[in-house]
C-alpha cells in the first residue's frame, strides 16, 4: 500500500463528520457564553465594581475582542479541531501549543461541572432542600449522551434553547424598562452611576472585576473547537467567533444597565441570586420562579453542552497527536456517529468527581485562569507566525498581525494581573504539571506529534 494511501485511510479513520454552517457556530458560541450569564456573577460583581456591572462587561468586551480577531485569523490559517492547542502548536511551536492546550484545558474541564453547580444552586430558590450535586450528575449524563450521538443533536438542542433564553431576556428587558421608565421606580430614569463613577475607577478595580466576568465571555473560542465539523471552516470559523462575541456583549450590557437602574443599592443583593432577586422586584414571583428554571436549563444543558463539546474535541486533538496519556484511546472516534466518545466519556467522569470532591468557590477560582493563560500565548502567537515568520506585513499586517494581537496580548496580561496570589500558584501548579507530561511523552522534547497536514480538510 502508498505512502499516500495509507495517509487517506488514517484521515478517514480520525474524521470527525462536518455537518455545520455558520449559523449553527454562532449559536453555538452565543449559548456558549450564554445570553443570560450575569446571572451567574452580577451580584458578586455589583459589589466589587461600586455598582458599575455593565461598564465592567464593557471592558470584557473589548479586551475579549481582540482575542477574537486572533482566533479569527488563525483558523482562516489552521481550520483544525484543538483551539488553542492547534493554533499555538502551528503557529508557534508544537510544544508550546501542547502547553498552551493543557493551560485551557482547566478552563473547559472545570466549565461543566461549574454550570452545573451553579444550575443546582438556583434550583435551590425553588426548591430549598434539593440535592445540588445529584442534579448537576444527572446534568453532565444527560449532556454527554446527546454529545455522543453527534453534533448535529447538539446543534438542534442549541438552536432551541438559544431562542428560549433570548424570549426570556426580550421579557426581562420589558419589565425593566416598565419598572425604571414607566412606573419611575428604582432610579426613575437613565442614569450614568452604572457606567461611570470616576472617584471610584482605578486600574486595579477594573483588572479584579473584568477577570470575575470573564466567565460570560469563555466560551467564544469554543467556536474554533468545531472547526473540523464545519463544511466550509475557513470561511466561517473566524466570522462566527466575531459576530457571536459583538452580539453576545450587547445582551450583556443592556441587560446589566436595566438591572442596575432598577436596583441601585447593589451592597445588599446576595451575591448568588441577585439578578434572580431583582427579576422578582420587577416581574412578580412567578416571573422570579421562570427565570429560574430557564437559566437551570439553559446553564446546565446547554452551556454545559457545548463546554462538554468543546474539551472533548481539544482532548481528541491532544490525543490524536499522541501527547496525553492514553492517547490511544482518547483519539477513537465512535464509528456510528463520528463523534470523539472517548474524550467526551473522560469529559463526563472528571466532571462528576469535580462535583462531588470540589467547591464550587475553588472551580470558580481557576476556570478564567486557564483561558486568560492561554489568550495571552495566543495572541503572541499570531505577531511571531504572521508578522514575523511569514513577514505579512503592510499596512493591514500592521494591524491585523502586530498592533490589535499586541493589544490583545497586553489587555489579557493586565487581567492576568486581577487573580489572586492563591490561583496565580494553582494555575502555575497546572502548567508545571503539564509541562511534565509533554516532557515524558515527548522524551524531552525532541518529538512532536503528527503533522497536521496528515488529516484530510
Amino acid at each position: 500500500m502508498q505512502l499516500e494511501e495509507v495517509i487517506f485511510l488514517q484521515a478517514e479513520k480520525q474524521e470527525l463528520k462536518r455537518s455545520l454552517s455558520m449559523r449553527n457556530l454562532i449559536i453555538f458560541g452565543m449559548i456558549t457564553m450564554s445570553p443570560l450569564a450575569p446571572y451567574q456573577v452580577f451580584g458578586s460583581v455589583a459589589q466589587a465594581s461600586y455598582g458599575m456591572v455593565p461598564l465592567v462587561y464593557l471592558i470584557g468586551a473589548i479586551l475579549m475582542f481582540f482575542t477574537a480577531l486572533s482566533y479569527a485569523r488563525f483558523s482562516r490559517e489552521f481550520p483544525y479541531a484543538g483551539s488553542v492547542y492547534s493554533y499555538v502548536g502551528k503557529g508557534l511551536n508544537p510544544h508550546v501549543g501542547f502547553l498552551a492546550g493543557w493551560t485551557i484545558l482547566s478552563d473547559y474541564i472545570l466549565c461543566p461541572a461549574l454550570m452545573c453547580l451553579f444550575s443546582g444552586l438556583w434550583l435551590t430558590g425553588i426548591f430549598p432542600g434539593v440535592n445540588t450535586k445529584f442534579l448537576a450528575i444527572v446534568f453532565i449524563i444527560l449532556t454527554g449522551l446527546i454529545n455522543i450521538r453527534g453534533i448535529e443533536l447538539n446543534a438542534k438542542v442549541n438552536s432551541f434553547l438559544f431562542w428560549v433564553q433570548i424570549a426570556a431576556l426580550i421579557i426581562f428587558l420589558g419589565f425593566a424598562i416598565k419598572f425604571v421608565f414607566i412606573e419611575g421606580l428604582g432610579m426613575g430614569g437613565f442614569s450614568l452611576a452604572p457606567i461611570l463613577q470616576p472617584e471610584h475607577i482605578s486600574w486595579k478595580f477594573i483588572a479584579t472585576a473584568t477577570s470575575i466576568i470573564l466567565l460570560g465571555f469563555v466560551g467564544f473560542d469554543g467556536i474554533s473547537t468545531l472547526a473540523e465539523e464545519v463544511t466550509e471552516p475557513k470561511k466561517t470559523v473566524g466570522k462566527a467567533t466575531v459576530v457571536a462575541l459583538v452580539t453576545t456583549a450587547m445582551l450583556f450590557l443592556i441587560q446589566t444597565y436595566l438591572a442596575s437602574l432598577a436596583h441601585s443599592k447593589y451592597m445588599n443583593l446576595n451575591p448568588d441570586m441577585a439578578l434572580f432577586d431583582i427579576s422578582k422586584e420587577i416581574g412578580g414571583y412567578y416571573f422570579y420562579i421562570a427565570m429560574i428554571i430557564i437559566n437551570v436549563v439553559a446553564v446546565g444543558l446547554a452551556v454545559t453542552l457545548n463546554v462538554q463539546s468543546a474539551v472533548a474535541r481539544v482532548l481528541f486533538a491532544m490525543g490524536r497527536d499522541n501527547f496525553l496519556p492514553g492517547s490511544q484511546w482518547l483519539k477513537h472516534i465512535q464509528p456510528k456517529f463520528r463523534t470523539p466518545a472517548n474524550a467526551i466519556l473522560l469529559s463526563m467522569i472528571i466532571s462528576v468527581v469535580l462535583i462531588l470532591s470540589v467547591p464550587i468557590e475553588t472551580i470558580l477560582m481557576f476556570v478564567n485562569f486557564g483561558a486568560v493563560t492561554a489568550f495571552t500565548v495566543l495572541n503572541f502567537s499570531v505577531i511571531v507566525y504572521f508578522f514575523f515568520k511569514r513577514k505579512e506585513r503592510g499596512i493591514k499586517g500592521f494591524f491585523y498581525h502586530l498592533l490589535f494581537p499586541f493589544i490583545g496580548f497586553a489587555v489579557c496580561a493586565f487581567v492576568w494581573s486581577g487573580f489572586d496570589m492563591k490561583t496565580k500558584l494553582v494555575g502555575i501548579s497546572w502548567i508545571f504539571v503539564g509541562g511534565v507530561i509533554g516532557f515524558i511523552k515527548s522524551k524531552g522534547y525532541k518529538q512532536a506529534g503528527p503533522s497536521m497536514e496528515n488529516y484530510k480538510m
